[in-house]
């Protein structure tokens, strides 16, 4: 089954409990290329991102035997809430993994739901790599933040949404990190619309996945390096269906200073009165960089989350 008839059967699996966002025509931002520019604002989902689609639709698909074993995640934050809201619906009971220095605001809105948070090392991959192997040596069911067909076919859902509404779309843009999204936002554009241009975007600071097929085999990066965008940080395990499906299906890649990244979002407040989260100024950032480029096109960006906090939000206005 190609990815392309899985995000069909996911759109119609998670579509009563994930809401359809919005596509906001930006005056602002088609000035900038004199043509058309839409924003898919993933930061009005359910828990303020679109992992809120992947989660559920993995979820869902187990069976009731499977999810009575008990799951098991990873995340910074955004996969959690969005895993986290998905046990609540099925009523299945799991724990989520995060690294010590987790966002404090993501830690808390986790508190709200019924789920077990474990602590484990300093970066997001570190936790990542200890869930799984809890999760494999207790027989309970790992649910992965994007190295998972099943939720790269409900993050897939963004773009059939996208489509269903315009279409002779010259290019979108989105923030990646592990590749969860951007494989499934590809996917479905190679699919229904092979002319579009998807443009992947990443911070300077962890560029692991534009590292990686630069190089043609999975980068780690050293050293942790902190990062505005950090629902996008961490990097990508060595054996990711995320790293062939974005060589196949990602056709130019951006980087974005911090600099730009906190330009953003201050950007979407003072234009748009929209709080977004750093992966999302990632992708605004590349677009506004690089708008010449895209002159007269009909223009994409998905704006995947709005997870940030007060104190870095004012910081940053």
């Amino acid at each position: 089954m190609s990815i392309y008839k899985d995000i069909l059967a996911a759109s119609e699996r998670i579509s009563s409990n994930i809401l359809r966002t919005p596509l906001f025509y930006s005056t602002y931002l088609s000035d900038l290329n004199k043509g058309e520019v839409y924003l898919k604002l993933e930061s009005e989902q359910y828990t303020g991102s679109f992992k809120a689609r992947g989660a559920l639709n993995k979820v869902l698909k187990l069976s009731a035997k499977e999810r009575e074993k008990g799951l098991v995640t990873a995340s910074t934050g955004n996969h959690a809430q969005g895993f986290a809201r998905a046990l609540t619906i099925t009523k299945a009971k799991g724990t989520i993994f995060l690294p010590t220095n987790a966002e404090p605001s993501k830690v808390d809105a986790l508190k709200y739901y019924d789920a077990n948070l474990e602590f484990f090392g300093d970066n997001p991959l570190s936790a990542e790599l200890h869930g799984k192997k809890i999760a494999a040596a207790t027989d309970q069911i790992w649910v992965s933040p994007y190295n998972d067909l099943d939720v790269i076919a409900g993050q897939g859902t963004i773009a059939s949404e996208i489509t269903s509404e315009i279409d002779n779309i010259d290019s979108v843009f989105g923030c990646i990190g592990g590749g969860g999204m951007m494989s499934g936002v590809g996917s479905w554009f190679k699919a229904v619309s092979p002319n579009t241009k998807v443009i992947g975007c990443l911070p300077t600071n962890s560029p692991e996945m534009y590292l990686s097929v630069e190089k043609d085999e999975v980068v780690m990066l050293d050293e942790y390096i902190d990062t505005l965008s950090d629902g996008s940080a961490g990097g990508l395990e060595e054996d990711s269906i995320t790293f062939d499906i974005c060589k196949k299906v990602i056709d130019q890649y951006e980087l974005v200073s911090e600099e730009d990244i906190a330009a953003k979002i201050k950007y979407m407040v003072d234009k748009h009165h929209k709080i977004i989260e750093g992966a999302a100024a990632v992708a605004l950032a590349a677009f506004m960089n690089s708008a010449s480029e895209f002159q007269n096109q009909r223009v994409v960006i998905v704006i995947c989350g709005a997870n940030i906090t007060t104190d870095k939000l004012k910081g940053l206005i």
